[in-house]
């Protein structure tokens, strides 16, 4: 098929797939069936008993299902409605209703999972027999049992959370994405989204690159006191819930158990890594050698080392993208063709609009929804590719239950970050713009640090901040520590600024998602490993990624990975993706440098 003659163009999604709209009469229909549905469910609460026959026992799960499955819909439309323009009344109103109603409906089905995780392990395993995939589902809700409370304490956090964590993050995200920044660009006055802003760091001028940043902080840094206060209670919510009340070792072993990954293969990845910061460190200073500079800036770490303002315009990148995805295997091609055809994908750039992108996957069978801001860059094509890997990773795993079809956090930027790799190979591949390929490559590597060892160091940055927190630091403190982390994190490798001490406020990951940040790292070196792999075998490698892809999160992701022949417990398994890395390095330091000349 050729994928270059589609016509493609820069479009805002439809969520007619989910509602119409939010006061239309399907979704007052939808709010009132799952009142319906809930309260049948209720009534027969007493049938759950050690002895309850397996058939009545899968009835309730289906019916749990099936709840479930309505309430996403609303939530994700709720949620989805609201990111495409932040600061719609309409719209924040209405995802604090969802909000609510999604708290008091999870509050009162909540009795069959504490239930669940009651019983003896004996009358456990005899229900779990047959269940087919809802399996793993049941496994896995019972390794919360050591950390459940009781019914009035759970439905309490719940009702909580909706005007306390989950509060402070909405109000952190319209505070954030009404934000808009200055930049004077060739002598003209830009104002500019965060995404529009974060063009300008990535390309030649090293001024303007230095002004980008500066003025991205200098926001942030405006209502730095605000904003580290949002962390901090919720660094302290996150310890009184999780520490306090539940027992969990750390703040990060809450993450670690729902990502269903021990916390010692956690802390050899942090571990393994925190050593070999010195391979990225090189590779700022071969960037160095390019750019003419005695040591890069960090305003500098994303430069381009040649002066290419190479654009591609959206039915161009659409194109490469699927041609990519059909190298490998026209399923892949097809469905991510999906989320195009069916109209659920938003490209544009807008005032308001959220920034950065995602994939939303809202239930088995349901084309994911996918958010990126398009602005033509090379950066841009590889954030498409990026997102839509996660969608076709849900849609090769749709046919697994509501419970198991999202991929765990370790193994969910699989798909993604292996769709970029098959794109940057195409890029390669067709590219004969020597000073643009060269790009490409040193590209990888910049994608590659920002991918891992940031995180990381984000994810050290977490810990050290949640314990901080909890000793009485303040704002400032805490920024001081940041500032500490990049050292370690650059030695002196690279030249830090002041205003980089806001950076930690400006990351959204870290506010509504506790300790998320590892999995990227995760996924990078995993995927280093089996893109190595791909490349030993071709074809007779496609299969085992499937195989890992379509597993979705119907088992824990060590025993995916065993499967592939992986093993995650290893520190030699996490050091072979830094091998992969200095490898790449050796061959930039091979070639002769060309410093790249910005006045010409």
């Amino acid at each position: 098929m050729n994928y270059s003659s589609l016509p493609y163009q820069l479009s805002r999604w439809s969520l007619g797939d989910l509602f119409p709209d939010h006061d239309s009469q399907e979704m007052k229909a939808a709010f009132e069936e799952v009142k319906a549905r809930v309260a049948d469910f209720e009534s027969k609460r007493d049938m759950l008993s050690d002895d309850i026959a397996h058939d009545d026992f899968m009835a309730l799960i289906r019916q749990v299902e099936e709840i479930s499955q309505q309430v996403s819909r609303i939530g994700y439309f709720g949620g989805l409605w609201y990111t495409e323009d932040t600061q719609n009344q309409d719209a924040q109103n209405f995802q604090a209703q969802v909000d609510q109603f999604g708290a008091e409906i999870q509050n009162r089905v909540l009795f069959f999972s504490l239930w669940w995780k009651s019983l003896d392990d004996d009358v456990a395993a005899r229900l779990m027999k047959d269940t087919g995939d809802y399996s793993y589902w049941l496994e896995e809700m019972r390794n919360f049992k050591p950390h459940t409370l009781s019914e009035a304490e759970e439905k309490i956090i719940n009702i909580k959370d909706v005007t306390g964590f989950n509060a402070i993050n909405t109000i952190y995200d319209t505070i954030t994405n009404r934000y808009v920044f200055k930049l004077n660009v060739k002598g003209e006055q830009k104002e500019l989204t965060r995404g529009e802003l974060m063009v300008y760091v990535q390309q030649h001028d090293p001024e303007l690159r230095a002004a980008a940043y500066q003025e991205l902080y200098r926001v942030y840094g405006e209502d730095g006191a605000i904003l580290g206060m949002m962390y901090q209670n919720l660094a302290r919510d996150w310890k009184n819930e999780n520490v306090d009340l539940r027992n969990f070792a750390s703040p990060m072993s809450v993450r670690n158990l729902s990502n269903d990954i021990p916390d010692e293969v956690v802390e050899t990845l942090l571990e393994v890594s925190r050593k070999n910061a010195s391979v990225f460190q090189r590779y700022f200073k071969l960037k160095a050698r390019w750019l003419g500079m005695e040591r890069i800036r960090r305003y500098d770490v994303y430069a381009p080392v040649v002066k290419s303002d190479k654009e591609y315009e959206y039915a161009e990148a659409v194109g490469m993208v699927l041609e990519s995805f059909d190298e490998f295997h026209p399923k892949i091609a097809a469905l991510a063709k999906r989320v195009f055809d069916e109209e659920h994908l938003d490209s544009e750039v807008r005032t308001g609009k959220m920034s950065g992108a995602f994939c939303a996957s809202v239930q088995p069978g349901l084309t994911p929804w996918v958010l990126t801001n398009y602005q033509g860059k090379a950066n841009d094509v590889a954030t498409l590719a990026h997102e839509l890997g996660h969608a076709i990773h849900s849609m090769l795993a749709e046919d697994h239950s509501q419970f198991t079809f999202h991929s765990s956090l370790p193994l969910a930027e699989t798909a993604s970050t292996f769709g970029q790799m098959l794109l940057v190979d195409l890029l390669l591949e067709g590219e004969t713009d020597e000073d643009v390929r060269r790009d490409m490559l040193f590209k990888q590597i910049d994608d590659a640090y920002a991918t891992i060892m940031r995180q990381i160091y984000f994810a050290l940055f977490e810990r050290q901040a949640h314990q901080m927190t909890q000793e009485g630091a303040t704002v400032d403190e805490l920024s001081k520590a940041y500032m500490e982390n990049l050292e370690e994190q650059f030695g002196d490798s690279v030249e830090l600024s002041d205003e980089f001490r806001w950076e930690w406020v400006s990351i959204p990951h870290i506010y509504g998602t506790p300790f998320y940040v590892y999995a990227y790292s995760f996924g990078q070196l995993l995927v280093f490993s089996l893109y190595q792999q791909y490349l030993a075998e071709g074809e007779a490698f496609k299969p085992r990624l499937m195989k890992i892809l379509s597993a979705g999160g119907s088992d824990a992701p060590a025993r995916i990975l065993d499967e592939a022949g992986i093993d995650i417990r290893q520190a030699e398994f996490w050091q072979g993706g830094f091998d992969v890395i200095s490898n790449l390095i050796d061959q930039l330091e091979a070639m002769p440098v060309k410093v790249l000349d910005i006045e010409n």
